[in-house]
């Protein structure tokens, strides 16, 4: 393809990509150093027969003119990376010095909103990811050893999870797990426990948004490799019959090894998708047991008072979090691609 064809044909990805994709990084990157200007107070003395009083009013004209002076509001640097409700180093420091175990410190930092959430973000990511890919293959495998009159209604069911809304989704799971739900009734049975609550415990609820998780990405990889797998070669698969491998050997050392470039690709985009988990959090109104990067975001959002600067410090913290998890895949998917180059 000569260079001003590919010019032409690449234009409009690198448009699209510059105004919905670099654009907003900017923006979050400038608005996470930056918060909004205080109001500038003014104060007044009103004297009557009694005396005088002062009371202070806001200077509305002054504070306008201070906005529109300097829109971005006020440069305060890296400092809000530094406070409390993110990376919070006075307290980490503090909490390093004052505690004698590796255990105690971690109880610590699990106290800071911003830890506990990427706690629970990392694990939900690496809990998730492998379990969905495995099951997604298994799913994959064994509907591809089935009869075709059957193959296509399998299939169908198979997809129901990618069909519904996620925040449905979520909910019918969470109402399922309720006290008196279909769940909930067969889990407090088995435990012989009559009052015992998924929604009250916080490990059971981890559990629960896990469980979704997995069940709602499962039939993305099941679609992934089963079209994969029709593209298996099928003398290889012959011949390994005829050398006597077992169904289990022709998985290990013929499917998979010619399906491992689909699993890096599942890998990458489940990654980016299970890091930013937040449906799940909402739909099982699991707030108080467990919250995301994204859910920080989205709390800092609303309300009256938007804090748009501590949400743009999340925001891009989250963007470096899911760059640091793909580093080691790209890495390899490059290593992989040089070496056959």
């Amino acid at each position: 393809m000569k260079h001003k064809t590919f010019f032409w044909f690449f234009l409009p990805t690198a448009l699209a990509m510059l105004v919905f994709i670099a654009a907003p990084m900017v923006s979050i990157v400038m608005q996470s150093l930056f918060v909004p200007h205080e109001a500038v107070l003014i104060e007044t003395e009103n004297c009557g027969p009694f005396g005088c009083t002062t009371s202070t009013a806001i200077d509305q004209e002054a504070t306008a003119a201070l906005r529109a002076e300097k829109p971005l509001g006020r440069f305060v640097g890296l400092d809000i990376y530094k406070d409390r409700g993110h990376l919070a180093f006075a307290e980490v420091g503090e909490a390093w010095q004052n505690t004698d175990s590796i255990g105690a410190f971690f109880s610590e930092m699990g106290d800071l909103p911003f830890y506990d959430a990427l706690a629970f973000t990392l694990t939900y990511t690496f809990v998730c990811t492998p379990l969905l890919i495995m099951l997604g293959f298994a799913i994959a495998v064994a509907v591809n050893s089935l009869s075709r009159k059957i193959r296509g209604f399998v299939i169908f069911f198979s997809l129901l999870p990618m069909i519904v809304t996620p925040l449905v989704g979520s909910l019918v799971l969470f109402w399922m797990i309720d006290s008196r739900g279909v769940l909930g009734n067969l889990i407090s049975y088995l435990v012989n426990d009559p009052d015992l609550s998924v929604k009250a415990s916080t490990p059971l609820m981890w559990i629960s948004i896990i469980t979704y998780g997995i069940w709602s990405s499962a039939p993305f990889a099941f679609v992934v490799f089963y079209a994969g797998l029709q593209t298996v070669p099928q003398d290889t698969l012959e011949s390994a019959q005829i050398d006597g491998a077992t169904r289990w050997q022709q998985i290990r050392y013929v499917v998979f090894p010619h399906l491992m470039p689909l699993v890096t690709f599942v890998a990458l985009i489940q990654l980016m998708d299970n890091f930013k988990v937040f449906e799940p959090i909402v739909g099982f109104n699991a707030a108080a047991h467990a919250t995301s990067l994204s859910w920080i975001v989205f709390n800092d959002l609303g309300g009256e008072t938007r804090q748009l600067s501590a949400a743009a410090t999340t925001s891009v913290l989250t963007v470096l979090g899911v760059a640091i998890l793909l580093s080691p895949v790209l890495v390899r998917t490059w290593r992989d691609f040089r070496g056959k180059t």
